[in-house]
């Protein structure tokens, strides 16, 4: 259920083999398996991907997902690269769900995100569907103490509140983590008033979930939003963020499982994940959802690779110039 990524997925131009400043992420990102990372001052980030949409397929969306984490990793390959000489970037391999066993993959995604965190190693997730989360979060309980608070912060135009008693999916993650962990909390922004059902609003309320409507997120309420936001991440040990591509506007990602014509611009999103992933107690984020076999001339794709290279800018930014 594990692998490493091939050379082919970090190739792009190159305008220099001697001067850094010219060189691009391919000629900086270091390929390691992860029983091979040492431990870091926090001046490394570490991406792992998760092959899987069998998530979307058990909650009836459309698959494709799972090609995800290799295209945005070719997607970032040409991006310049930004840091100082002590900061770096590995690339740890692909988890991989295999004969529909998601429960037992994202257990698996889980282990490597917990040795990355364990070995103070920035985390980076390239799902695979939203069923992504759950394993990001198994992995981040897993490197905390069992008492400590873990704040959630979802940009999603869906709650993922449903049901899981027959079984998971990329449906039931936060209601699966809100039951069963009493000391994680749930904000989420760019949720549609059309996406989800009454039964789901009751449930968010249920859950004391905070939640932000599409429709609300204007430029009017953008400093209470942020106030908000600000003081959940304040009130919590560890700071989660995943981001479900089907939030924003379809005209910007269409390549999702879910297209959502209400949805966020790319500009809001930028600014919600600068945000999270500059706050001092962030230490992993995920995309999730997006679908390459449904995209339109790779802009989901590469609109993806610029959020994760915003992260991994502010997650190591905190550390070095």
């Amino acid at each position: 259920m594990y692998t490493m990524t091939d050379q082919k997925q970090w190739k792009g131009r190159i305008d220099s083999t001697t001067n850094t400043s010219s060189f691009r992420l391919h000629q900086k990102v270091k390929r390691i398996p992860i029983n091979d990372v040492s431990v870091s001052d926090n001046q490394q980030a570490g991406i792992v991907g998760f092959i899987c949409d069998e998530g979307v397929r058990r909650n009836q969306g459309r698959v494709g997902a799972a090609s995800a984490p290799n295209a945005l990793r070719e997607a970032l390959s040409s991006l310049p690269w930004t840091f100082n000489d002590e900061q770096q970037i590995l690339d740890v391999g692909n988890v991989l769900c295999l004969n529909h066993a998601l429960e037992e993959a994202q257990r698996e995604l889980g282990g490597v995100v917990k040795t990355l965190l364990n070995k103070k190693i920035q985390c980076v997730v390239l799902g695979g569907g939203h069923e992504t989360l759950y394993g990001h979060y198994l992995g981040v309980r897993a490197a905390l103490p069992r008492d400590a608070k873990i704040g959630i912060v979802n940009i999603d135009a869906h709650f993922d509140l449903r049901p899981y008693d027959e079984q998971p999916s990329s449906g039931t993650m936060f209601r699966q983590i809100l039951e069963q962990d009493a000391h994680a909390d749930y904000f989420v922004l760019g949720i549609q008033r059309y996406g989800n059902t009454k039964e789901l609003f009751d449930k968010a309320d249920e859950l004391n979930v905070n939640y932000v409507l599409e429709d609300n997120m204007t430029p009017e309420n953008n400093a209470e939003i942020m106030q908000d936001l600000q003081e959940f991440m304040d009130n919590h040990d560890y700071i989660l963020l995943t981001l479900c591509m089907d939030v924003l506007n379809s005209a910007f990602a269409p390549g999702v499982s879910a297209p959502s014509p209400f949805g966020l611009d790319s500009k809001t999103v930028r600014t919600i994940i600068q945000k999270v992933t500059s706050h001092p107690n962030t230490h992993s984020f995920d995309i999730c959802e997006v679908n390459p076999s449904l995209d339109e001339n790779g802009r989901t794709v590469k609109l993806g690779a610029y959020f994760v290279y915003e992260a991994l800018n502010h997650l190591l930014r905190r550390h070095g110039s």
